[in-house]
Formats: structure tokens, C-alpha cells, sequence
């Protein structure tokens, strides 16, 4: 079974998923709020999903930041509309320069580069190479 990431966003959220032998993190799509569920919900209906994992936003000092109560709906949503499936939570500070820095290293065009929805699921993978960095 796949694990899935989220970099959630009030306008976009980014979306990375493993390959089903858990080994490598890919970059999937992006998808707007609105459409979230119905995405979900298309996507498993063909790919098993064992951990939905989702970026959790702090502040330097490890408190929450202004986004959070968006990520904290959005993380009671899924365990409750998806009970079976377990929901991490992972830092993701530094995720979107991360992944900034990483599309400028790829060689992309500067109009690429400042492409947000690249951006978002790039942190969407670096968020999923985390956890399973993590749970080796």
C-alpha cells in the first residue's frame, strides 16, 4: 500500500505519494481545497492508501503558526472521513524554500521555478521523504 503526503494550502494543496513497496516519494498534482474529497476519494477507489501524512506549519519556536487551524481542520476531516486510514502529522518548516531550492538545482526556467503548484508538490515530497526517513 501507498503513503500519501499533503503540503496544504488555502489555495492549493501540493500531493506526493510512494510507490506501493513504500521506497520511493513521487510528486503527484496539486488540488484545490474544494476539490480535495472528490479527489480523495477517485484516487482510492484504484490505490490503497496505509498513511495519509500531512505537513503540520510551526513557527521557529515550535508553535503554531497562522495556518495551522487550516491544517487542523483539514487533519480532523480525514480522520473522519477516512477511519481506516492513519493520519501523521510531520514539520514542515523550511519545506517550501526546500523545495524552491531544489527546482532552481533541476536547472528550470525562472518562470518555472516561482510556479507555486511545482513548489507545493515538491514540499508535498519532501514532507513524505521526512516520514519515511523517519520510520526506518
Amino acid at each position: 500500500m501507498r503513503i500519501m503526503a499533503f503540503d496544504y494550502g488555502t489555495k492549493r494543496i501540493g500531493v506526493a505519494v510512494t510507490d506501493p513497496m513504500q521506497i520511493i516519494a513521487t510528486a503527484l498534482t496539486t488540488v484545490h481545497p474544494d476539490d480535495i474529497w472528490r479527489f480523495l476519494n477517485e484516487y482510492l477507489a484504484t490505490e490503497p492508501i496505509e498513511t495519509f501524512v500531512v505537513g503540520k506549519p510551526l513557527q521557529m519556536d515550535g508553535s503554531a503558526s497562522q495556518s495551522a487551524q487550516y491544517v487542523v481542520g483539514f487533519v480532523r476531516k480525514l480522520r473522519k472521513t477516512f477511519p481506516a486510514i492513519n493520519v501523521v502529522e510531520v514539520d514542515e518548516r523550511f519545506t517550501s524554500k526546500m523545495a524552491s531550492q531544489v527546482i532552481a538545482q533541476s536547472g528550470k526556467a525562472k518562470n518555472k521555478r516561482q510556479d507555486k503548484s511545482l513548489i507545493d508538490t515538491v514540499s508535498a515530497t519532501i514532507i513524505l521523504q521526512t516520514f519515511m526517513e523517519t520510520k526506518i
